[in-house]
């Protein structure tokens, strides 16, 4: 096994960041740019708001496929030949001639890019001792949030320098210039037993782990606040690229930075659930996110800004606390009740368009609001059963 800051140890797990980071900035160049597309294609917001769902929505899938089949024929194929087949989608995605096919190719890169997130950290369970594997799984959700950080500033900015076409060339580009390093950097697993694939019992895993009702209702809780989250930004573009903001794509690349507040807010997530309790720290996340949304409404840019800021730090609190819940309460294998936390994570970021569309049809940016409103006033009240479930606990 692999012990924590060894020469191995800083190696793997330097391969491993990198790949997450390549997955992320992969998956969230085209936000900054659903603005500029929604013209150049002449399509409805939500039409062009399917570039992020399609993308959302495989990835969930496929972190149904390669979790299990990674334990069958290994884990670093995957990852290796995914990562590869990312960075050339994207630099097909800057020569997509219509809609319809930049949509297609969105949909098919979004599965391969579930490959390394799917396998990553049963890597590391595979190869890493536990103080190892503990370490650097902080670092690899830090490389998550950076990469997706990164994909859109730097989408943002060459897209203004270049056209949406140099954005998705610069990330492919990017992408495929990160692969040779991290297939370099990747040490070959030494620990990893192959398994024959059960479909069987993973089915019987994942339907337990849906009649478990304090799994479901972190899944549910999980899934709905991203659909919120992930997709206020998606809109608030829209409303920044028109008057009287009129930004463009390298400015509203710049306004993913209000992610940074999540950064903190994961940080923080463990202290405070010492302190409080996770479940109340849950919906303290909840009402922080409401509270964001609300600063949103007021007009001047660093307000704006400063909502943003305060949605993020309220979302990762959250989202931290509940996956890992899920870690906390499953009863056995915890691999898949992890994974499937993640398809609902996903699964609502795909969604999410869906249901914000009329809001913001009915009254744009407000509408928005009044939407995000409804469903994490639902998503509230299933943090307050998931106290009640905890006070209980506590008092055996």
């Amino acid at each position: 096994m692999i012990e924590a800051k060894t020469r191995a140890w800083w190696r793997a797990t330097a391969a491993l960041c990198l790949g997450s980071f390549l997955v992320f900035i992969n998956l969230y160049v085209p936000q900054p740019l659903l603005p500029a597309l929604k013209t150049t294609f002449e399509v409805s917001t939500l039409g062009v708001s399917l570039l992020m769902s399609a993308a959302t929505l495989s990835l969930a899938f496929a972190l149904l496929i390669f979790g299990p089949l990674s334990d069958a024929i290994g884990r670093e194929t995957i990852m290796r030949v995914t990562l590869v087949a990312a960075g050339a989608l994207s630099l097909l995605l800057a020569v997509a001639p219509n809609f319809e096919t930049l949509l297609l190719l969105r949909l098919v890169q979004g599965f391969v890019l579930g490959g390394l997130p799917a396998v990553a950290i049963a890597w590391m369970g595979d190869e890493f001792d536990k103080p190892a594997l503990l370490s650097a799984v902080g670092l690899y959700i830090g490389a998550n949030s950076l990469g997706g950080i990164s994909g859109r500033v730097v989408g943002g900015f060459a897209a203004t320098l270049g056209g949406e076409a140099a954005a998705f060339l610069t990330v492919g580009t990017m992408t495929l210039l990160g692969c040779l390093l991290f297939w370099r950097l990747l040490p070959n697993s030494k620990a990893f037993v192959p398994k024959p694939f059960e479909l069987r019992q993973a089915l019987r895993d994942l339907a337990g782990h849906l009649r478990t009702p304090v799994l479901l209702a972190a899944y549910v809780l999980g899934g709905l606040n991203f659909l919120i989250f992930i997709n206020q930004y998606s809109y608030i573009t829209f409303r920044l690229a028109a008057p009287p903001y009129q930004l463009a794509a390298g400015a509203l690349g710049l306004i993913f930075l209000t992610y940074l507040g999540g950064t903190f807010g994961s940080t923080v997530s463990g202290r405070l659930a010492q302190r409080f309790s996770p479940a109340r720290c849950m919906g303290a996340g909840i009402l922080i996110l409401m509270l964001g949304t609300g600063v949103t409404l007021l007009s001047p840019l660093w307000l704006v800004m400063l909502g943003l800021l305060i949605n993020a730090f309220g979302f990762f609190l959250c989202h931290s606390l509940a996956s890992g819940w899920v870690g906390r309460y499953a009863q056995g294998a915890r691999g898949s009740a992890s994974a499937l936390y993640l398809v609902f994570y996903y699964l609502g970021a795909s969604v999410g368009g869906f249901w914000l569309e009329p809001f913001w049809r009915w009254a744009q940016w407000s509408g928005v609001a009044v939407g995000s409103w409804l469903l994490l006033g639902v998503t509230f009240f299933i943090a307050l059963g998931l106290y009640r479930f905890e006070r209980r606990e506590n008092q055996r």
